[in-house]
């Protein structure tokens, strides 16, 4: 990317989970279990994660990718939730003080036999150093297959 770029996306990622809505919609809305499957993570280290899920309410998570790695933050601004539904989430990503995307993330989970259907739907602007596209639905389908594991072991 040039010096001054940003580059537009539209990622879209869908999965679907042996649970009804109820259990994946609680996976993303109480702190304790979204932080197993969103920030904690076997490489890395979690240095914050605070979560109010309420519409209008914040989400910080910061974190670092390995012992000596840079520090990166997630802060997010939750828009809309209709439980068991619906959660729409604008967020930004920066590491150390320099901020390289900004996003608008909906969370559709919609009723299937045996199960739900997950569908992520993001929008996202990315800034000089910033992952791109490509690395970012990566990421997300990482995240998704954490969840996965999240679901299937006991509560």
């Amino acid at each position: 990317m040039t010096p001054e770029s940003v580059v537009h996306s539209t990622i879209i990622v869908e999965r679907t989970y042996p649970v009804p809505p109820e259990r994946v919609f609680a996976a993303w809305a109480d702190p304790r279990q979204k932080q197993r499957w969103f920030a904690d993570g076997e490489e890395g280290s979690v240095l914050q994660f605070d979560m109010d899920f309420r519409e209008g309410g914040r989400e910080t998570a910061r974190f670092r990718n390995g012992p000596d790695g840079p520090e990166f933050r997630n802060d997010g601004h939750y828009q809309d939730i209709v439980p068991d539904r619906r959660i729409v989430i604008a967020y930004t990503m920066s590491s150390g003080a320099k901020r390289f995307s900004a996003s608008l993330g909906t969370v559709e989970l919609r009723p299937q036999a045996g199960g739900t259907r997950l569908v992520y739907t993001e929008q996202a602007a990315f800034f000089e150093g910033a992952d791109g596209p490509r690395m970012r639905e990566q990421g997300w389908r990482q995240l998704f297959e954490r969840l996965a594991g999240k679901l299937d072991a006991p509560r």
